[in-house]
Protein backbone atom coordinates (compact mmCIF):
# COMPACT_ATOMS: atom_id res chain seq x y z
CA UNK A 1 0.00 0.00 0.00
CA UNK A 2 0.78 3.74 -1.03
CA UNK A 3 -0.53 6.20 1.40
CA UNK A 4 -0.44 9.62 -1.00
CA UNK A 5 -2.14 12.92 0.31
CA UNK A 6 -3.61 15.72 -2.19
CA UNK A 7 -5.10 19.29 -1.69
CA UNK A 8 -8.34 20.30 -1.98
CA UNK A 9 -11.22 22.85 -1.36
CA UNK A 10 -13.84 22.82 0.85
CA UNK A 11 -16.31 25.45 2.07
CA UNK A 12 -16.04 26.98 5.93
CA UNK A 13 -18.48 28.85 8.30
CA UNK A 14 -18.18 31.46 10.19
CA UNK A 15 -20.57 33.72 12.56
CA UNK A 16 -20.59 37.79 12.90
CA UNK A 17 -21.63 39.59 15.24
CA UNK A 18 -21.16 43.45 14.97
CA UNK A 19 -21.38 46.28 16.99
CA UNK A 20 -24.12 48.92 16.57
CA UNK A 21 -20.97 51.77 16.05
CA UNK A 22 -19.03 51.30 13.14
CA UNK A 23 -16.46 48.43 14.31
CA UNK A 24 -13.07 49.09 14.88
CA UNK A 25 -11.67 46.26 16.96
CA UNK A 26 -12.14 42.46 16.09
CA UNK A 27 -12.54 39.31 18.86
CA UNK A 28 -12.07 36.69 16.89
CA UNK A 29 -13.20 33.04 18.62
CA UNK A 30 -12.42 29.52 18.20
CA UNK A 31 -14.41 26.57 19.92
CA UNK A 32 -13.20 23.50 21.07
CA UNK A 33 -13.37 19.97 20.51
CA UNK A 34 -17.49 18.52 19.79
CA UNK A 35 -18.74 22.01 19.30
CA UNK A 36 -19.68 24.48 16.78
CA UNK A 37 -19.51 28.57 15.64
CA UNK A 38 -21.94 29.33 17.98
CA UNK A 39 -20.70 27.98 20.95
CA UNK A 40 -17.95 29.96 20.90
CA UNK A 41 -20.20 33.20 19.69
CA UNK A 42 -22.53 32.82 23.38
CA UNK A 43 -18.93 32.68 25.27
CA UNK A 44 -17.74 35.99 23.65
CA UNK A 45 -21.14 37.62 23.90
CA UNK A 46 -21.28 37.49 27.87
CA UNK A 47 -18.02 39.00 28.24
CA UNK A 48 -18.99 42.38 29.76
CA UNK A 49 -17.99 45.31 27.12
CA UNK A 50 -18.02 42.58 24.09
CA UNK A 51 -20.90 44.64 22.46
CA UNK A 52 -18.11 47.14 21.55
CA UNK A 53 -16.55 44.91 19.74
CA UNK A 54 -17.04 43.03 16.69
CA UNK A 55 -17.03 39.21 17.05
CA UNK A 56 -16.31 36.63 14.56
CA UNK A 57 -16.52 33.14 15.63
CA UNK A 58 -14.86 30.60 13.17
CA UNK A 59 -15.97 26.91 13.00
CA UNK A 60 -13.34 24.00 12.70
CA UNK A 61 -13.41 22.50 8.91
CA UNK A 62 -13.80 18.76 10.17
CA UNK A 63 -17.73 18.45 10.86
CA UNK A 64 -18.76 15.45 12.30
CA UNK A 65 -22.25 14.22 14.33
CA UNK A 66 -22.90 14.56 17.96
CA UNK A 67 -25.52 11.63 17.51
CA UNK A 68 -27.08 11.67 20.93
CA UNK A 69 -28.00 15.28 20.13
CA UNK A 70 -28.35 14.69 16.45
CA UNK A 71 -26.42 18.02 16.58
CA UNK A 72 -23.54 19.06 13.99
CA UNK A 73 -19.66 20.12 15.45
CA UNK A 74 -16.24 20.19 14.29
CA UNK A 75 -12.69 19.39 15.22
CA UNK A 76 -9.88 21.40 14.63
CA UNK A 77 -7.69 18.30 13.80
CA UNK A 78 -6.49 14.81 14.56
CA UNK A 79 -3.21 13.86 14.59
CA UNK A 80 -3.54 12.21 11.82
CA UNK A 81 -1.34 14.33 8.84
CA UNK A 82 -0.96 16.78 11.79
CA UNK A 83 1.50 19.45 9.98
CA UNK A 84 -1.36 19.67 6.54
CA UNK A 85 -4.16 20.06 8.70
CA UNK A 86 -2.51 22.74 10.71
CA UNK A 87 -1.62 24.41 6.97
CA UNK A 88 -4.89 23.94 5.71
CA UNK A 89 -6.36 26.01 9.09
CA UNK A 90 -4.12 28.85 9.23
CA UNK A 91 -5.03 29.46 5.72
CA UNK A 92 -9.04 29.13 6.41
CA UNK A 93 -8.37 31.42 9.32
CA UNK A 94 -6.34 33.55 6.74
CA UNK A 95 -8.95 33.86 4.10
CA UNK A 96 -12.05 34.25 6.92
CA UNK A 97 -10.53 37.29 8.06
CA UNK A 98 -9.18 38.91 4.70
CA UNK A 99 -13.18 38.32 3.80
CA UNK A 100 -14.60 40.02 7.23
CA UNK A 101 -12.05 43.28 6.33
CA UNK A 102 -12.78 43.65 3.64
CA UNK A 103 -16.74 43.93 4.71
CA UNK A 104 -15.47 46.11 8.31
CA UNK A 105 -12.81 47.77 7.25
CA UNK A 106 -10.78 50.31 9.65
CA UNK A 107 -9.63 47.85 12.41
CA UNK A 108 -7.49 49.35 14.99
CA UNK A 109 -7.32 46.53 17.73
CA UNK A 110 -7.38 42.60 17.26
CA UNK A 111 -7.99 39.76 19.60
CA UNK A 112 -7.95 36.32 19.49
CA UNK A 113 -9.40 34.07 21.77
CA UNK A 114 -10.40 30.08 22.25
CA UNK A 115 -11.71 27.52 24.72
CA UNK A 116 -10.19 23.68 24.84
CA UNK A 117 -9.19 22.43 21.42
CA UNK A 118 -9.50 26.06 19.68
CA UNK A 119 -6.89 27.46 22.50
CA UNK A 120 -4.07 26.13 20.17
CA UNK A 121 -5.83 27.78 17.18
CA UNK A 122 -5.82 30.97 19.14
CA UNK A 123 -2.19 30.69 19.43
CA UNK A 124 -1.35 29.86 15.99
CA UNK A 125 -3.90 32.15 14.52
CA UNK A 126 -2.04 34.88 16.58
CA UNK A 127 1.38 33.85 16.08
CA UNK A 128 1.32 34.01 12.37
CA UNK A 129 -1.30 36.64 11.77
CA UNK A 130 0.02 39.52 9.22
CA UNK A 131 -1.96 41.65 11.04
CA UNK A 132 -0.84 43.44 14.69
CA UNK A 133 -2.39 41.37 17.35
CA UNK A 134 -3.10 42.88 20.46
CA UNK A 135 -3.64 40.35 23.10
CA UNK A 136 -5.07 36.78 23.47
CA UNK A 137 -7.39 35.21 25.91
CA UNK A 138 -6.86 30.92 25.91
CA UNK A 139 -9.08 29.16 28.32
CA UNK A 140 -8.61 25.40 29.05
CA UNK A 141 -5.99 24.89 26.47
CA UNK A 142 -2.72 24.33 25.88
CA UNK A 143 0.54 26.10 24.01
CA UNK A 144 0.54 23.87 21.25
CA UNK A 145 4.50 22.60 21.25
CA UNK A 146 4.56 23.89 17.38
CA UNK A 147 4.90 27.51 18.06
CA UNK A 148 8.71 28.55 18.56
CA UNK A 149 9.36 31.35 20.35
CA UNK A 150 9.63 33.82 17.87
CA UNK A 151 6.59 33.34 17.30
CA UNK A 152 5.35 33.68 20.42
CA UNK A 153 6.65 36.96 20.47
CA UNK A 154 3.94 38.36 18.05
CA UNK A 155 1.84 38.12 20.97
CA UNK A 156 2.25 40.66 23.30
CA UNK A 157 -0.73 40.07 26.03
CA UNK A 158 -2.01 36.84 26.94
CA UNK A 159 -4.91 35.83 29.57
CA UNK A 160 -4.56 32.18 30.45
CA UNK A 161 -7.41 30.42 32.25
CA UNK A 162 -7.62 27.02 34.32
CA UNK A 163 -9.81 25.68 36.20
CA UNK A 164 -7.99 23.78 39.84
CA UNK A 165 -10.23 20.95 38.99
CA UNK A 166 -9.76 20.49 34.95
CA UNK A 167 -8.12 16.88 34.21
CA UNK A 168 -7.38 17.97 30.83
CA UNK A 169 -5.67 21.02 31.36
CA UNK A 170 -3.22 20.25 34.47
CA UNK A 171 -1.38 22.73 36.42
CA UNK A 172 1.86 21.60 34.83
CA UNK A 173 0.71 22.33 31.50
CA UNK A 174 -0.66 25.94 32.53
CA UNK A 175 3.09 26.70 34.47
CA UNK A 176 4.99 25.73 31.66
CA UNK A 177 2.78 27.46 29.05
CA UNK A 178 3.11 30.73 31.18
CA UNK A 179 6.83 30.09 31.44
CA UNK A 180 6.48 29.74 27.66
CA UNK A 181 4.89 33.14 27.24
CA UNK A 182 6.74 35.09 29.64
CA UNK A 183 10.03 33.78 27.75
CA UNK A 184 8.44 35.18 24.99
CA UNK A 185 7.97 38.38 25.99
CA UNK A 186 4.45 38.54 26.58
CA UNK A 187 2.48 40.09 29.70
CA UNK A 188 0.83 37.24 31.03
CA UNK A 189 -1.75 37.61 32.98
CA UNK A 190 -2.54 34.05 34.61
CA UNK A 191 -6.01 33.52 36.42
CA UNK A 192 -6.48 30.31 37.80
CA UNK A 193 -10.51 29.78 38.89
CA UNK A 194 -12.73 27.36 40.85
CA UNK A 195 -13.50 24.80 38.70
CA UNK A 196 -13.00 22.82 36.08
CA UNK A 197 -12.94 22.32 31.94
CA UNK A 198 -15.27 25.46 31.36
CA UNK A 199 -15.89 28.84 30.76
CA UNK A 200 -17.39 30.22 34.00
CA UNK A 201 -18.12 33.65 35.02
CA UNK A 202 -14.29 34.33 36.53
CA UNK A 203 -13.08 33.78 32.75
CA UNK A 204 -15.85 36.40 31.78
CA UNK A 205 -14.83 39.29 33.84
CA UNK A 206 -11.38 38.42 33.45
CA UNK A 207 -11.96 38.75 29.58
CA UNK A 208 -13.74 42.19 29.93
CA UNK A 209 -10.98 43.42 31.86
CA UNK A 210 -8.60 42.01 29.63
CA UNK A 211 -11.13 43.42 26.57
CA UNK A 212 -11.23 46.69 28.38
CA UNK A 213 -7.40 47.24 28.41
CA UNK A 214 -6.83 46.74 24.95
CA UNK A 215 -9.42 49.45 24.01
CA UNK A 216 -8.12 52.32 22.06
Amino acid sequence: MIEHVIPTGTHGRYLVDPPAPPPDRWLVGFHGYAEDAAAQLERMRRIPGADRWLLVSIQALHRFYRRRADQVVASWMTRQDRELAIADNLAYVAAVLDSVDREYPGRRRLVFTGFSQGVAMTLRAAAASPRPVDGVIAVGGDVPPDIDAAALGRVPHALVCRGTRDEWYTRAIFERDVERLRQAGAGVHPLEFDGGHEWPDAVVEAASTFLRQREP
